[in-house]
């Protein structure tokens, strides 16, 4: 007779399939981290084992949610910025004065691995009392091997510690650094055939992402990148169309990118481009408000094209400092006029997605990794309902109880 390791009963699911995917007084259960079977409680096949039975109570029950796009490890504070931006002094303005990111990596640069640590902890706290699940961490804040080395070493760090899948993104291509100045070229050169190379070696990558815009780098900057990323194996992903149209949503998509993120300005060939190799659409919402933003993404033609949405915190110093992914998914129906539906679709499937991770996360179904949680809502549009609350009761990941 085959033993489950637990049981969930008295739920109600949202598998995420075909829309919310209700499953109304269900049950869920777990072997070896793995989701062994659901379906509705009356189904439950009368001689299974259980080890743990979880009664529900009516509590709805969703895949672990998936912030897929964040800065999350990195030291110091910018609010001096933000009161500045709110004075009248642009982003680009501040970016070209030595603020912006390569503030964060003077703060970064002299910080310990340990400071690191402690100042990205409370931040990772904060999400995964939510619900979530895995998360995306870049590098970008260190601008050097050393450095940029060191921030993914704390984020897998984080991964073997906090009970959270983490993958992370080498995100070389962030800023120029000072020490580059007026040579960007040559420090693409440095990106793509040393810290690309180490870091891979050192197997502290997952995917390459570049920020494409005026103020960072080049369309063709950016290529030579995707190509190194290409040469080592790996996915591409990129901060496109967020001030302005660099037809890098196009690019990104060419090389059968995983996403692209921002896209404010994006255009019709980039949407018609990203919904024929499949690119996922990641919308920032935190950026927006806190950039005070006015060009909305086109999201009635991303929808209308078919290309999968998500959404994500972009947690960060400068742009967004939010760590709450439930706060996201009311901005995005509030600021972009997304349903709840796509909503939760942009945190749980269409997520998985702009991670390479359908196959393992982002629904519920059998087979995929045991990472879900539990609400105490009346329906699942709840979620991107409330603001400022959080009714997660408990977050179970690979099949283990994490509250």
């Amino acid at each position: 007779m085959q033993q489950w390791d637990s049981l969930w009963i008295n739920v109600h699911l949202a598998t995420m399939l075909d829309g919310y995917g209700e499953i109304r007084d269900a049950a869920i259960a777990v072997k070896n981290g793995k989701i062994a079977w659901l379906g509705a409680h009356k189904d439950l096949p009368a001689h299974e084992q259980t080890v743990e039975l979880h009664d529900g109570k009516g509590c709805w029950l969703t895949p672990g949610l998936i912030d897929c796009h964040t800065h999350i490890v990195y030291a110091g504070n910018r609010s001096d910025e933000f009161e500045a931006r709110l004075n009248g002094i642009a982003y680009e303005e501040i970016a070209r004065q030595g603020g912006g990111i390569l503030a964060t990596v003077r703060a970064t640069r002299a910080a310990s691995d340990d400071a690191l640590m402690q100042a990205s902890l409370p931040r990772v706290r904060n999400l995964l009392a939510e619900g979530v699940t895995t998360l995306e961490i870049k590098s970008g804040y260190g601008l050097d091997l050393t450095t940029e080395a060191r921030i993914l070493r704390v984020a897998r760090q984080i991964g073997r510690d906090s009970a959270v899948r983490v993958k992370t993104t080498f995100l070389g291509a962030h800023a120029l650094p000072a020490e580059y100045a007026g040579r960007a070229d040559d420090y693409i050169d440095l990106v793509c055939h040393q810290m690309l190379p180490a870091l891979v070696a050192e197997k502290l990558v997952d995917a390459v992402d570049v920020f494409c815009e005026k103020i960072g780098f080049s369309p063709a900057q950016t290529e030579r990148v995707f190509q190194a990323a290409q040469a080592c194996g790996l996915p591409v992903k990129l901060h496109a169309e967020q001030l302005s149209d660099q037809g890098g949503a196009a690019l990104t998509a060419r090389y059968h990118g995983l996403s692209a993120d921002h896209l404010e300005y994006l255009s019709d060939a980039g949407i018609t481009a990203m919904a024929k190799h499949g690119t996922v659409a990641v919308l920032l919402p935190g950026a927006y408000y806190f950039l005070r933003e006015t060009k909305l993404p086109p999201l009635g033609d991303i929808r209308a094209a078919g290309v999968p949405i998500a959404i994500a915190t972009d947690c960060n110093p400068g742009t967004s400092p939010m760590t709450s992914l439930l706060l996201v998914m009311n901005m995005a129906c509030t600021l972009f006029k997304m349903t709840p539906l796509e909503a939760l679709q942009g945190v749980t499937c269409h997520a998985a997605q702009a991670l390479g991770l359908s196959s393992e996360i982002g629904t519920l179904e059998v087979g995929k990794a045991a990472d879900f949680a539990t609400w105490r809502i009346d329906r699942p549009a709840d979620l991107a309902y409330f603001i400022g609350g959080n009714p997660c009761l408990t977050t179970v990941f690979s099949g283990k109880s994490r509250k």
